[in-house]
């Protein structure tokens, strides 16, 4: 049987660096991140196949003496922290003293550094093994050469991806630290040709046009959230944009770049309702909250972070993105004034039920609902601002047309009720006051045993609506009061296909089942394409779809609004 021994000092390191060395990209990573800690505001990157040849870091920081650059090999050597309490709210990026030892242990590796122009430092180490240390003239910062990189080690070398999947993954590291440190330039060649250029840029849309291609400054909407300790800043896809482009998504936390699955589902939940099932948006967001609220130490690679209070921070994020969405959804339809003749003008209404009741219609779509200013969305004490509402004209009984000054409109008015009352039964399902009507007569519902289910997993859902339901015995209910969302509700085939829709449904968190709920009775209760609305019901559509967070979408993500501008038209028609 063996015996317990300590391990030679070489044979650790090399243990160490397979927490550090997993490939070249995880070099390059300690590199720049040690340059940066330094200062440095150029930093140039050679690479040669792939990283697997040679990776050479050049900087211009304030650079090491002879001394430090010898102990800055050796294990647990740092200049970032003294005591275990210095790891709290630790904000540099090489701060464990491990990444040039253990990249040492597995390569050859030769540190050139000055701390001022003329004279500096060279020390090579050959897999561990220190070679020399000797004077040389060389310009204020530090250069390090990594090349042979797991020759000592055939089993490592061979899981390593070929030259073209290697660079892949540096370019996209590049990338990363280019958003994280927009103040800094940096170059990359591989195989001797200019593969990577990011110039200093004040802000991230600057930085984007570099180094995301295919992602356009113009199709991401700008996040500043504030709540409480937490700031969210950053740039998300227009859902507009969402799968034109390959999908990119950046996180940093406090200046780190992080990998995070639970606060890239927070963002993407904003979305819900608003993109195609099945399309994930581009997103690059910068969180920045008190240090002791986060543990940056839990992962060898930094690449990880661990949150105090992650639940609160994934809400944030969620409501940041969802708050950028509805802003930016708003802003082009209801910010530009109306076009039409002078005797076309449109009407300020502050949307109060008697203006709109005296119209010499059939009974209005939206009565005692759609009509009255939206208090949910209003501060106590605070009035709807009014809504200026264009001449309208239903068009094939689906689409309301109305002219503006920069072109002509079209609305969808299924998926325009659609989004109205979804956001309005959200409302409800978080607080609100439901409208309800008792019904002369009582629906009874047969079901299948999926929809059974289905019911019961949602039965709290269907209270907060407005359904006043029973169960009868077995598979059977009984519907005593429904929502009225308009006078045309079909509350008996509304419930049938929801429920339909809802069997087989295997949502586990109760945001989720009510978020869904919403979104299918929504969905069943919105005038349909072909339903003939009257000047007023068109006027209180389009006044509440102004109101919503996000009118430029349904739930189910397709376009609520179309515009065709001027010069398309006259493009057209041959005056351009």
């Amino acid at each position: 049987m063996s015996r317990i021994a300590i391990l030679d000092s070489a044979v650790a390191d090399q243990i160490a660096a397979g927490e550090v060395v997993e490939r070249p990209s995880s070099i390059v990573k300690e590199l720049i991140e040690n340059a940066l800690d330094a200062g440095a505001t150029d930093i140039g990157i050679e690479i040669e196949d792939g990283g697997r040849g040679l990776i050479r870091i050049r900087d211009d920081g304030v650079g090491m003496s002879a001394r430090e650059a010898e102990l800055a090999l050796s294990r647990h050597a740092t200049s970032k922290i003294r005591t275990a309490h210095d790891l709290v709210g630790v904000a540099t990026f090489g701060f464990r003293g491990e990444a040039l030892p253990a990249i040492a242990s597995v390569s050859h590796l030769v540190l050139e550094t000055s701390e001022v122009d003329g004279e500096g430092t060279r020390v090579v180490v050959a897999q561990g093994t220190r070679e020399r240390t000797e004077p040389i003239a060389r310009r204020r910062g530090t250069t390090i050469t990594v090349t042979e990189l797991f020759h000592a080690l055939p089993a490592r070398r061979k899981f390593l991806k070929s030259a073209r999947g290697e660079w892949r993954a540096i370019s996209e590291l590049l990338a990363s630290i280019a958003l994280v440190r927009r103040d800094v330039r940096l170059t990359a060649t591989h195989d001797g040709k200019t593969a990577f250029s990011a110039v200093p840029a004040r802000a991230w849309r600057e930085r984007l046009a570099s180094v995301w291609p295919g992602v356009t400054p113009a199709s991401m909407i700008d996040v500043d959230d504030v709540q409480g300790p937490v700031h969210v800043r950053g740039l998300v896809e227009q859902p507009s944009q969402v799968g034109l482009a390959a999908r990119r998504v950046f996180l940093m936390v406090n200046g780190r770049a992080i990998r995070d699955t639970g606060l890239v589902r927070s963002a993407e939940s904003a979305y819900l309702s608003t993109i195609p099932s099945g399309t994930r948006p581009s997103l690059a967001l910068d969180i920045r909250l008190p240090g002791d609220a986060v543990d940056v130490n839990v992962h060898p690679a930094k690449a990880e972070v661990r949150f105090h209070d992650r639940w609160s921070i994934e809400r944030v994020v969620e409501g940041a993105v969802r708050r950028a969405l509805g802003v930016a959804a708003s802003a082009p339809l209801f910010a530009t004034r109306f076009g039409g003749e002078r005797s076309w003008s449109p009407t300020t209404v502050a949307l109060d039920v008697s203006v709109l009741r005296a119209a010499p219609d059939r009974s209005p779509l939206f009565v005692d609902v759609a009509l009255q200013p939206d208090e949910s969305r209003a501060p106590a004490g605070v009035e709807s601002a009014p809504i200026e509402i264009p001449p309208l004209l239903q068009l094939r009984r689906t689409y309301l047309l109305f002219e503006r000054d920069d072109g002509v409109v079209l609305i969808d008015q299924h998926s325009a009720h659609e989004r109205v009352i979804y956001e309005r039964f959200m409302t409800r399902l978080t607080g609100g006051d439901a409208i309800i009507q008792t019904l002369l007569f009582p629906l009874t519902l047969h079901l299948s045993p999926a929809e059974a289910d289905a019911f019961e997993a949602h039965r709290e859902a269907f209270v907060l609506l407005g359904f006043g339901i029973e169960g009868f015995g077995g598979q059977t209910l009984v519907v005593q009061s429904v929502p009225m969302p308009h006078h045309r509700f079909d509350a008996e085939r509304a419930l049938r296909e929801t429920l339909a829709s809802l069997a087989g449904d295997r949502i586990a968190s109760t945001a989720a089942r009510h978020e869904r709920l919403a979104m299918t009775v929504a969905c069943k209760a919105a005038v349909k394409a072909g339903d003939v609305l009257s000047m007023s019901e068109m006027r209180a559509l389009f006044a509440d779809l102004a109101r919503t967070t996000l009118p430029a979408h349904d739930v189910h993500g397709r376009a609520t609004i179309v515009q065709l501008g001027w010069d398309e038209l006259e493009r057209r028609f041959g005056r351009a």
